[in-house]
């Protein structure tokens, strides 16, 4: 399995983990270019901080797409398939 791997801050972690964010933006620049670009994921496993404990989640990835208007990567965000260290 394919796993992208993202940190996020927990304003962010928190909004996709109560299903009020469904879509995770990342700028259209060379490394998220070599990270996203004509690649397929199973799906991301999101942290929230760094350390043994920190909270997470797997969430299923519907789509990305560069949006070239804006110059970022849209990507769609589907269930959130395992969570942990949440309280």
């Amino acid at each position: 399995m394919k796993v992208l791997h993202l940190t996020l801050k927990k304003k962010w972690f928190d909004q996709i983990l109560s299903r009020k964010k469904l879509i995770e933006y990342r700028s259209y620049k060379p490394y998220w270019h070599s990270r996203l670009e004509n690649k397929k994921y199973d799906y991301i496993h999101f942290v929230n901080g760094y350390g043994k404990d920190k909270p997470w989640m797997d969430v299923e990835i519907i789509q990305i797409n560069p949006n070239f208007d804006w110059m970022w990567y849209e990507i769609k965000l589907g269930r959130i398939l395992r969570k942990g260290n949440i309280s």
